[in-house]
């Protein structure tokens, strides 16, 4: 391989390196929502895979079944940062053509 093909390599795999940045970056702005219950409990997480709010109606609380509470949370938690993921995946896939180039510290490094 000539330098001028490794240099071309090199410059770009940095191309490419910021371009994940910034899609971080702007993945973090993003949201995806989730919800259980019917509804009855809303999680929503951003492109990092934070959860960054979780809505409950009143008529969910009962003090005599917290556990079914806990598993409304749970799902829909689990399935917002599911989604987050998704979407994050969704992104690099653009950037990237589908490949996976390995070392280059892609978006998968949010979760």
């Amino acid at each position: 391989m000539s330098k001028k093909m490794l240099g071309d390599i090199m410059r770009e795999a940095q191309r490419l390196q910021g371009e994940m940045q910034r899609m971080q970056e702007e993945a973090k702005k993003k949201t995806v929502e989730a919800s259980s219950g019917g509804g009855m409990v809303t999680v929503t997480a951003n492109g990092a895979g934070e959860i960054i709010a979780i809505k409950i109606e009143k008529d969910v609380v009962n003090p005599d079944d917290v556990e079914m509470l806990q598993d409304l949370i749970l799902t829909a938690a689990n399935e917002a940062i599911r989604r987050a993921h998704e979407m994050v995946n969704e992104e690099m896939s653009k950037l990237t053509g589908g490949l996976q180039i390995p070392g280059l510290g892609g978006l998968g490094k949010l979760f």
